[in-house]
């Protein structure tokens, strides 16, 4: 299984996930998505898979309050893919990214023991 994990080093949910999967030795891949910025076939692709661009991101973030008003409702795909280029802590996370291709955001321990029943 190859299942990847995008999100922050520091991010708090982000820690919680990867404890969980550490715990019940999942095996996966962490990447921080500063340090390893995501191409626009792959942010097209999960903005896809959450149903949308604004779905895609984290509206509770300091990043998110901190950005100006006039790049808080970007008009059309290249624009939010600058936007998440320039910004990707805007990205809910984890960003859980499985073997089959099927994507996922957020953490619970109830979506993580169905994503990843023993």
């Amino acid at each position: 299984m190859s299942i990847k994990i995008y999100g922050l080093e520091k991010c708090d949910t982000c820690r919680k996930a990867r404890n969980w999967l550490d715990r019940r030795k999942v095996a996966y891949e962490f990447i921080d998505y500063r340090e390893h910025r995501v191409d626009a076939a792959t942010l097209k692709t999960w903005a896809q898979a959450a149903d949308g661009w604004d779905k895609l991101i984290n509206r509770t973030s300091t990043t998110w309050y901190g950005l100006p008003n006039a790049r808080k409702s970007p008009g059309s795909p290249p624009e939010w893919l600058l936007l998440l280029k320039e910004y990707p802590a805007l990205i809910r996370r984890p960003l859980v990214v499985l073997d089959d291709g099927r994507v996922h955001q957020g953490f619970t321990d109830k979506r993580f023991t169905e994503l990843f029943p023993k």
